[in-house]
């Protein structure tokens, strides 16, 4: 089920048929709060609320002029200023080929770069998404040049990378890192293995990281809706001697709000990314093949009152 949803999130007469239907558009609501930046800053507003930061992802991919990803640059300009306005704890992350990566790799760079001097001079975060494996070494490439300059910038690194240990070690020893376990449909010679060597594999590269957070610069982000592994992780960490202050755990809007709240109330630092936009149909289809349980949540949000998606 997982490579039939992942296989679907890069079919073309999928993507372009399947966002018309309406029992689809319901579903989907469930991940995210709309369509337009002011629905993303009204639920940044309430979960500020609740005492949950946030962080803002406007969905897209794989643009292919100079104008469109000019557009999105300026797009989270935009957001980066209303967030300050209002007062929020809200960061952003892009997808580097929502800024123009598959044509023009300096071009990203110099898109990237604004974003990143702007979010530094207004006392923010900006975040660079991990996209398919092809993407890596590119992406890894763009946040060490940024990194020199502008050090209030993190990447995203993926646990079911067989890489990903070693990208670890290459890194400057500052910035921030946001640890997932993977998401995109990849050969199985790249991968560490099945989902439990995944979870074993995420487990190892936290504890190393919370180790680093807590003896440098380093900002952690442990971005999974996996509570028993979250458990495990402290668990380690605690017989190392670091604290729940090495890191913090991130969530998706509308998966474990419950839990996301609980956490905070035991002492964790949490944050809840939002993504909104038109957009969203390959990233809809990689969340339910990361949980393809969450297909239960989907049938029953068409037909009645919908569970808790999981994790």
């Amino acid at each position: 089920m997982q490579r039939g949803l992942l296989w679907a999130s890069q079919n073309e007469t999928l993507r372009t048929r399947l966002p018309r239907y309406r029992f689809v558009q319901r579903a989907v609501r469930k991940f995210m709060p709309g369509d337009t930046i002011e629905d993303a800053l009204g639920a940044a507003e309430s979960f500020a609320a609740q005492g949950l930061p946030t962080s803002l992802t406007q969905l897209g991919e794989n643009v292919t002029t100079a104008d469109e990803a000019d557009v999105v640059t300026r797009h989270y300009l935009d957001v980066l200023a209303r967030v300050s306005e209002r007062g929020l704890d809200t960061e952003i992350s892009v997808k580097l080929t929502h800024l123009g990566l598959d044509f023009d790799p300096e071009l990203t760079y110099r898109n990237t770069e604004r974003l990143a001097a702007r979010a530094r001079d207004l006392g923010n975060w900006l975040w660079i998404d991990m996209e398919a494996s092809s993407y890596v070494e590119a992406t890894l490439r763009t946040y060490r040049r940024l990194n020199a300059d502008l050090p209030h910038v993190g990447i995203c690194l993926q646990a079911y990378l067989r890489r990903t240990a070693s990208d670890i070690d290459s890194l400057p020893t500052g910035g921030g890192i946001r640890l997932v376990k993977g998401a995109y449909r990849e050969p199985s010679s790249l991968l560490v293995g099945p989902k439990r060597a995944v979870d074993e594999g995420y487990l190892d590269l936290a504890q190393k990281l919370a180790l680093r957070a807590q003896q440098g610069n380093l900002r952690l982000a442990l971005a999974t809706h996996d509570v028993r592994l979250i458990g495990r992780i402290e668990q380690a960490a605690n017989r190392a001697g670091v604290g729940r202050g090495a890191y913090e755990i991130q969530m998706l809007y509308g998966i474990r709000h419950g839990d996301q709240l609980r956490l905070i109330h035991q002492g964790y630092r949490v944050r809840t990314l939002i993504a909104y936009g038109s957009s969203w149909y390959p990233w809809y289809m990689r969340r339910l093949a990361e949980r393809p349980a969450n297909l239960f949540f989907v049938a029953r949000n068409l037909f009645g009152r919908a569970p808790v998606a999981a994790s």
